[in-house]
């Protein structure tokens, strides 16, 4: 019986280049560094033999690239096109699982916040969109169309009507400007707030379901619970910071932490003392900054538009 004769290999110098980067290339695929190899070593005209004891390979995997690159070139080292497994799903059931995964749970009657890839699919089998789907391949359809139903972001909707003026009164104080004039050396701005150790959270404006490239929005605010209070003053520009704990919040506890911060230097004899504070109802409205003023002569109290305390700078 005649003995078949190995494929004579010959390379250009540009392939020589792109199958030397490819075969010693630490971030090439495994398998494609040994194709290269094996072509290297037959251009130097050795024979399968050889190379198997060289690589340690199959004798039938060097004959078949030897044979695909004298007959096709590099594209000859490529994979060929596979059918594969024929899919377990069809289209459309892919489209129901994303199309549940773009609904908030609350509307499928499922007491859930946000969806999980396990969760997903069992609420697929449970609708009969399928009868049996993992996780992992729910997963990957969500990722082919870049959802990501367990992510969301959060929004605040603001309802000042005067928003941008009275933010901009807060940021000028920052910026030591008080209308249109700069203050002067004798002059502070004091930042306070209260926090309770309990936050509930309560959402005021329906949830967004997510969708393509976008993750669930969620609005919340908060309703806060009878709790030990934390009450803070920080002076912006002097990176100073005062505090004090109360039973409860209100003005008598407010004006505890004025007296505090007012009865020290510099701010007892300063020219003036502005307090930037939210809209809580203990130091809300006019009221509120004409009993600040009567306690304290030289205290200005600024407001934070509504819904927007996070300008206020000791809650940051």
């Amino acid at each position: 019986m005649p003995v078949a004769v190995a494929c004579a290999i010959f390379l250009t110098a540009t392939d020589r280049r792109r199958l030397k980067k490819v075969a010693w290339g630490h971030k090439s695929e495994y398998r494609r560094r040994v194709r290269a190899q094996i072509v290297l070593h037959a251009a130097r005209g050795r024979s399968n033999a050889h190379i198997v004891r060289e690589t340690g390979l199959h004798l039938d995997a060097v004959r078949r690239w030897r044979r695909r690159f004298a007959e096709q070139g590099l594209a000859g080292l490529r994979d060929r096109q596979r059918s594969g497994r024929p899919s377990s799903f069809t289209p459309l059931q892919a489209v129901e699982v994303k199309a549940l995964a773009c609904r908030l749970p609350a509307e499928s009657g499922v007491p859930l916040s946000r969806w999980s890839c396990p969760e997903l699919a069992r609420e697929a089998v449970t609708r009969g969109i399928v009868t049996f789907l993992s996780a992992s391949t729910v997963r990957r359809w969500l990722k082919a169309d870049a959802l990501k139903p367990w992510q969301h972001h959060s929004w605040i909707f603001i309802t000042a009507p005067d928003f941008r003026p009275r933010t901009q009164r807060v940021l000028d104080l920052y910026a030591r400007i008080f209308e249109g004039t700069a203050m002067g050396d004798d002059e502070y701005v004091i930042s306070a707030d209260e926090k309770t150790s309990v936050q509930a959270r309560c959402r005021c404006h329906p949830t967004l379901a997510p969708g393509r490239a976008r993750a669930m929005r969620v609005n919340r605010t908060y309703r806060r619970g009878g709790a030990l209070a934390y009450l803070a003053a920080y002076d912006v520009h002097q990176a100073k910071a005062f505090g004090r704990c109360e039973e409860t919040t209100g003005i008598v506890p407010f004006m505890a932490l004025v007296t505090q911060v007012m009865s020290q230097e510099p701010y007892a004899t300063a020219k003036r003392v502005f307090w930037i504070v939210d809209n809580g109802s203990f130091h809300r409205g006019k009221k509120a900054a004409d009993r600040l003023t009567a306690a304290f002569p030289n205290a200005v109290m600024v407001h934070t538009p509504g819904h927007a305390s996070w300008l206020n700078q000791v809650e940051i």
